[in-house]
């Protein structure tokens, strides 16, 4: 029976692999998009095994950004984008 620490490294280890995918997901992501001039942030959100929806945020501050394009995602194991709502062409 694993004890509390294991569990704890399981789950570290668990989020470092989540972080590590969603920074694959949304490289790509940016590298067919383009970069915006006024990028404030990328959101790269698991809905759910292999879905994802990324939100790309603009705006100068937290405060007044907005979400221009969003998508929709599947993905395979290694990360790489199979199909995307709506298709993600290059806009920047």
């Amino acid at each position: 029976m694993p004890t509390n620490q294991q569990y704890k490294q399981i789950a570290v280890q668990e989020e470092r692999e989540r972080q590590k995918q969603c920074a694959v997901i949304g490289k790509q992501v940016m590298q067919t998009l383009g970069q915006p001039s006024d990028l404030h942030m990328l959101q790269v959100c698991r809905l759910w095994e292999e879905h994802y929806r990324v939100n790309v945020l603009v705006g100068l501050d937290a405060a007044f950004a907005k979400v221009a394009p969003s998508f929709f995602l599947v993905i395979d194991g290694e990360g790489s984008i199979l199909e995307s709502t709506p298709k993600i062409t290059k806009q920047y």
